[in-house]
């Protein structure tokens, strides 16, 4: 393989194959002790990956991100892949499949959580055929995600582990929650997930202007809270704070 191939695997040290769709996978790695397991996201929304990032950071000591790439050639020419665990997102912008991501993955020793925004049976039967240990809808809350990772590397969850808080951004002065309806979450949901609001709209089921209505009411909901989110990005952030992130 060349080294543009984007499949092709850097050479490690230990007993890590570079052989992809071998039939014969490396032994998985195991969390050794106390130490966090060493897990990698590959998310090519931006935003998105740093909050996931800074939420597990803060919340799930028993897991370490040292790796966090927005593209796939980033992720397998990094000096820290392999790692213990990979969370892959499964609508990738770029002409790798997920089953070659996957597989690829697999055969360097890591096992592989995928996530998505798109929970159809065929994405999820897809997924699970090329070996991912799961499939997690991007609605679900980080923490339901995390106690999932938790079973496939056989960590327990520790006792003082926290559940709920999560950080505010700089310059947030209340922790309100808004009360959003369900349209209105699930709008946002999907908004932060990476979807435009025609595809919001679409995945609804409903009208673009209805959509757009949900969305706007959302922002005005954090405004009264004191917690602006005019900007995508804070709208992000404030999906990722108060459990709505996907």
């Amino acid at each position: 393989m060349s080294p543009t191939d984007p499949l092709a695997v850097p050479t490690t040290t230990g007993s890590i194959p570079t052989l992809i769709g071998g039939a014969k996978l490396a032994r998985e790695p195991h969390p050794e002790g106390s130490a966090p397991v060493r897990l990698a996201i590959l998310d090519d929304h931006e935003v998105l990956l740093d909050s996931l990032t800074s939420w597990i950071g803060a919340n799930a000591p028993d897991f370490e991100v040292v790796l966090s790439a927005k593209t796939w050639l980033e992720l397998v020419h990094s000096a820290n892949f392999p790692t213990q665990l990979v969370f892959i997102d499964f609508q990738l912008k770029e002409p790798v499949s997920i089953e070659a991501r996957v597989r690829t993955c697999r055969a360097a020793g890591a096992k592989v959580i995928v996530l998505s925004g798109l929970d159809t049976t065929e994405a999820r039967d897809r997924a699970l055929a090329a070996g991912a240990a799961a499939f997690v809808s991007k609605s679900q809350p980080l923490r339901e995600v995390m106690d999932i990772a938790r079973g496939i590397m056989g960590v327990s969850r520790a006792e003082d582990l926290q559940k709920d808080w999560r950080p505010l951004p700089i310059g947030a002065s209340d922790t309100n929650r808004p009360r959003l309806s369900l349209g209105e979450a699930e709008a946002l949901k999907l908004y932060v997930a990476g979807h435009s609001t025609s595809e919001v709209a679409s995945l609804m089921n409903v009208q673009y202007e209805t959509a757009k209505t949900y969305l706007r009411r959302v922002r005005e909901k954090y405004a009264k809270a004191n917690r602006p989110a005019s900007r995508k990005a804070d709208l992000i952030r404030r999906a990722a704070e108060d459990g709505y992130l996907q």
